[in-house]
């Protein structure tokens, strides 16, 4: 059967900005193989599959990179809540979606921004994992290579796991050159999807630069990552006391890549933390498989 099919930027204010994404809308009576192999033959960082939801959400979306399916991710959840409002799927109550996904049932807001539409996701809260035993050498390889040796890091669960890596300086982050087979051991041998770097900037349109690194599932670089951007911001602010007060600020990924995204990040007054940002439709057309 033909299938409703979108790819999208997200984070983007401009189209070849941001994160591709693909979107199978009609996905119903696809397996997960089935979802296994069209996302590893679109070659995206993810791949999404929308169907029918349960009681108690509006639309339901199964999550893919080229090797496995994610409990959570980020860009593939603001695109997911894009797309289902573009192509019909549901509809927001006083601003306000519900997404299912295998990470359980997360609140969506729709926020309009010069005629546009801007989700925010609101990520899983995010667990501080002990390093798993047997890794030290790996991790040790991994944080040498990046100069980072004495750095803040941290294992963090949101859905996926991402090692985060504190480099203080944005400069240190766009300078540096990941050591891939190394990423790649650690996070097979820790169960992470990749690893996160970050580090402040003085710049005007964003507070924080993001880099992650995702090669044991094919990806070197990810340009975008909502649920890395999400982990970060949980890690930074753990220990933030929560006394009403809101933080936002906005993230810088991707321009290493030419893709030169923002992601826009709040931690709510119970230490919630919800990702957005705006998303482009760059394909419409129809999948056959």
């Amino acid at each position: 059967m033909d299938r409703r099919y979108l790819q999208l930027d997200v984070f983007a204010n401009r189209p070849g900005a941001g994160n591709p994404l693909g979107v199978v809308v009609d996905a119903d009576g696809l397996d997960t193989g089935a979802m296994q192999a069209i996302a590893n033959w679109t070659n995206l960082s993810e791949t999404i599959f929308l169907l029918p939801p349960d009681a108690n959400a509006d639309y339901r979306v199964r999550i893919f990179t080229p090797r496995q399916e994610l409990p959570f991710a980020g860009h593939p959840s603001v695109g997911a809540a894009w797309a289902a409002l573009d192509q019909g799927l549901a509809t927001p109550r006083s601003g306000a979606l519900v997404q299912q996904c295998a990470a359980g049932l997360l609140p969506v807001r729709i926020d309009t921004r010069d005629g546009h539409t801007l989700p925010s996701v609101r990520a899983p809260r995010a667990v501080h994992r002990a390093s798993p035993d047997g890794i030290e050498s790996q991790l040790d390889a991994v944080l040498q290579a990046l100069g980072a040796i004495d750095a803040p890091h941290a294992l963090l669960d949101n859905g996926p796991r991402w090692w985060c890596v504190d480099l203080s300086s944005s400069a240190a982050v766009r300078a540096l050159a990941p050591p891939l087979a190394e990423i790649a051991a650690l996070c097979l041998a820790s169960d992470a999807v990749g690893v996160a770097v970050c580090g402040r900037s003085e710049a005007a349109d964003h507070a924080l630069v993001v880099r992650a690194f995702c090669p044991a599932d094919g990806v070197p670089e990810d340009p975008v990552t909502g649920s890395a951007n999400a982990a970060i911001a949980a890690w930074l602010h753990m220990d933030r006391a929560e006394d009403g007060r809101v933080v936002r600020y906005v993230a810088s990924q991707g321009r290493e890549l030419g893709r030169d995204g923002r992601v826009e990040v709040e931690i709510d007054p119970a230490g919630e933390v919800w990702i957005g940002g705006a998303v482009q439709a760059v394909i419409r057309g129809t999948f056959e498989w």
